[in-house]
């Protein structure tokens, strides 16, 4: 890649991360996929055409429908973020469409099965005392396992029961702690290890060096206890929010407070996650229109 695209590539990585409010897994995907763009067109980002975007779209046929809609999107953004600069007039991507493809909904644990898999993790040592405080809070709560792995000590209140979330675009919501994830969390900061310094002391949940967890260590624990459990369903962190946002539905919570409780911006993407079919939350709002 070329020196002055390696610059423009940065300055793109810094408007979505700021002026987007893009999550960093987002802006690294964006990022990854437009730099391996400039890399095969070997010539600079403002002189290529649609016909080289075409080229490389074709020469990319080992990806599936979805991967290829991402990579058409990243194209397209970062062609976009070039015209809000002024280095090009017109967006190469303009004319080229994406596959159409339908919202990939993963599988829904049932109530018995998500006790199932809590219950699993031993508690006699102060890891499976944090890992089972973690499950208890991705369910409990609906939350992304970035989330839950962000929270800090003081977002804990536990005489109101809530907990103070950071989600997407670094946008606060407040989530109600239930009971169960209350006593598992008091539980584990009863063992927690001691911090590794000053910037892991407001963490709830460490590591055994006393550092934040990753995202892998919570997906293998998960995978890990699925097994245990005999369950074969293709599950990860997300698996948990997703089954909980359907349980809340399924025993009657009202849409809008579930898209609250899920820090969801429009409701669309709430009446996906939890399988409500539109027809039926359009039933019930017209049921009581003031004008029926």
């Amino acid at each position: 890649m070329l020196p002055s695209d390696e610059r423009l590539l940065k300055d793109y990585s810094d408007y979505l991360r700021i002026e987007r409010a893009m999550s960093p897994n987002t802006v690294a995907s964006y990022c990854s996929d437009v730099s391996a763009f400039l890399e095969a067109a070997g010539q600079p980002a403002e002189s290529c055409g649609p016909d080289a975007v075409v080229d490389y779209l074709a020469s990319r046929r080992d990806l599936r429908d979805r991967s290829l809609s991402r990579l058409i999107s990243a194209l397209r953004s970062f062609y976009n973020y070039l015209i809000i600069e002024g280095l090009i007039k017109e967006n190469p991507c303009d004319k080229i469409e994406s596959p159409k493809i339908g919202r990939l909904l993963p599988d829904v644990l049932s109530v018995g099965e998500v006790s199932e898999i809590i219950a699993s993790v031993p508690e006699d040592t102060w890891c499976g005392i944090r890992d089972r405080a973690i499950l208890e809070v991705l369910y409990g709560c609906g939350l992304r396992v970035s989330e839950v792995l962000g929270i800090r000590i003081s977002d804990i209140f536990f005489e109101e029961s809530f907990l103070r979330v950071r989600g997407k675009g670094d946008k606060e919501r407040i989530v109600p702690l239930g009971e169960m994830a209350e006593d598992a969390v008091r539980k584990y900061l009863s063992v927690r290890p001691v911090p590794a310094g000053r910037a892991y002391e407001d963490m709830l949940f460490l590591n055994r060096f006393g550092k934040s967890l990753s995202r892998i260590s919570v997906f293998n624990m998960i995978k890990r206890q699925a097994l245990v459990c005999g369950i074969t369903k293709e599950i990860s962190p997300h698996t948990f929010r997703h089954s909980f946002a359907t349980h809340l539905i399924e025993n009657g919570a009202d849409l809008r407070a579930v898209q609250e409780m899920l820090g969801h911006e429009s409701i669309l993407t709430t009446e996906i996650y939890t399988h409500v079919d539109s027809a039926s939350w359009q039933a019930a709002v017209l049921s009581h229109h003031p004008r029926k």
